[in-house]
């Protein structure tokens, strides 16, 4: 079953943008993937949907458990929804608000529980063999990571003449899915990888840097927020990937700051952290056609004060 063929219809071919502003900026040319106006505000929603219409009727009738930091979530939820089969979803306790109220609204039933996301999936496995209802991982499936590269693949139709693509990373399903279909359709393009500082498990793996296994993350981009990569995933990553970097907190607040007050869009931390990766490395490559994946943009406005914060530190004077 073709991923995007069987996604016409269910999720948003988003727009890809370009920028005055972060042309301007970075002396790129920028091009924006819109995913924050994607169904349910992220791009989840592809592998979800992708996952469950590949779901057989045995599995389908057992109904869904899944595990989410909060926009795999909606996206499992939705797709649960539409095909008519429950769903029961494990989210972090400090998941977002805006993200567990939009998940309900889709029908799922939400069970907060543990402080990350390895926590919410640990419990959700546990209901899983207890109920023999279907498990949907919200990363490490090839099923998930195809739906995820119809991302890469509608960029390319948009603007063919891609040099670069930057793409945020948690698990790691966007960016396995988003380097596969890339390279497949133009072998030259570079896929580079973004990680918050405060969660560089796939960096860390890959360059020997720290623990592959965080024992704790804690970041303003919470749909990020994985102490641990999925091993099918990184296997993707070690293939196609180009080269994968960190961004610090200031980064990601000064990139959603700057899409909300330049852009007028509202992107949450997540979904800003590929372009704060651009942001910092822009001088170090020639002049190049960037795309960059706003992955989602599902953000408490409560928060905008914190992120506010978090981009503008204060200055110690020293007398």
């Amino acid at each position: 079953m073709d991923a995007q063929e069987q996604l016409q219809g269910v999720v948003h071919r988003t727009p890809l943008q370009t920028s005055t502003t972060f042309n301007e900026k970075t002396g790129q040319h920028v091009y924006l993937k819109m995913e924050n106006q994607q169904k349910t505000g992220a791009f989840k929603v592809r592998g979800a949907s992708y996952k469950v219409a590949c779901l057989t009727e045995e599995e389908a009738s057992r109904g869904v458990i899944a595990a989410s930091a909060g926009n795999h979530a909606q996206g499992v939820a939705l797709a649960a929804k539409k095909r008519g089969i429950t769903a029961k979803i494990f989210m972090p306790e400090a998941t977002p608000q805006a993200k567990v109220e939009a998940t309900k609204s889709y029908g799922a039933t939400i069970v907060l529980t543990g402080e990350s996301f390895q926590e919410a999936y640990q419990e959700a496995v546990l209901e899983q063999k207890r109920t023999g209802a279907t498990f949907l991982h919200p990363f490490d499936d090839y099923e998930v990571m195809a739906g995820q590269a119809t991302v890469a693949v509608e960029m390319l139709q948009q603007q063919p003449d891609l040099d670069r693509i930057f793409v945020p990373i948690g698990g790691g399903g966007l960016i396995s899915g988003v380097a596969f279909a890339a390279k497949q359709l133009k072998p030259d393009i570079k896929v580079i990888g973004v990680q918050s500082a405060k969660a560089p498990s796939t960096y860390n793996a890959l360059y020997k840097a720290g623990p592959e296994k965080l024992t704790s993350v804690s970041t303003i981009a919470d749909g990020i927020a994985v102490k641990e990569h999925g091993k099918l995933t990184y296997t993707c990553i070690q293939k196609y990937v180009d080269q994968v970097i960190t961004v610090e907190e200031h980064e990601i607040a000064q990139a959603m700051l700057l899409l909300l007050e330049r852009e007028k869009t509202l992107v949450e931390g997540a979904g800003a952290t590929a372009l704060a990766g651009l942001l910092r490395t822009c001088e170090s490559f020639g002049e190049e056609q960037c795309g960059v994946v706003l992955s989602g943009g599902n953000m408490d406005l409560s928060r905008l004060p914190l992120v506010h914060k978090l981009a503008n530190p204060k200055k110690v004077v020293i007398a």
